[in-house]
């Protein structure tokens, strides 16, 4: 394998060694106990929570991603989900503020857990890794800009999934099942 390769994995891997598991935890926990969810990314961010919203339709949730016209009305039991790697996006400082004023909770997944997004939300999944808010100087990755972050995410939410199948009693055959026959 290159070295950019190898320097790439192990990057990702560093990552999960600093990752709090008792974050991850607390966000399954909002996640499997949240009647319908909306989730909301930014640039690459939000393909990776995009991807997320598609697994989580698969395990049989009810989910939207914002801004789709079939997203529903959250309120109480509701949970939106949002991307702020860098720490603050004026988007999500916005839905979280509609949401929360609804009676939905709020969870947040970034890299900076003390950034106004997460002071804002109700639960915080914090992401150790580069994002563009700290891409510059000697220690930076071998990734450019933020994608170490979005990397992350990417194994974080699958891995996520997977307990998530699990808490919730969903067989892969019931995955699949939800799976669209229309590609």
């Amino acid at each position: 394998m290159t070295t950019l390769y190898r320097a790439a994995l192990d990057e990702l891997g560093c990552v999960f060694d600093r990752i709090d598991e008792s974050a991850v935890d607390r966000a399954i926990d909002e996640i499997a106990g949240a009647k319908r969810i909306a989730l909301y990314g930014v640039g690459r961010e939000g393909l990776q929570i995009k991807g997320f919203c598609m697994r989580l339709f698969h395990l049989g949730r009810q989910v939207a991603m914002v801004g789709d016209m079939t997203t529903p009305h959250l309120g109480t039991g509701d949970l939106l989900i949002t991307s702020a790697g860098p720490g603050h996006f004026s988007t999500v400082v916005a839905l979280m503020s509609g949401a929360r004023r609804d009676g939905a909770r709020t969870l947040v997944i970034t890299a900076q857990p003390n950034g106004e997004c997460a002071r804002a939300a109700d639960a915080v999944l914090p992401v150790p890794a580069q994002t563009m808010a700290d891409d510059t100087g000697p220690s930076g990755s071998v990734l450019p800009m933020g994608s170490l972050f979005e990397g992350a995410q990417y194994i974080l939410f699958e891995i996520m999934i997977l307990r998530l199948r699990e808490r919730l009693g969903v067989t892969p055959e019931a995955m699949r099942a939800n799976h669209t026959n229309l590609e």
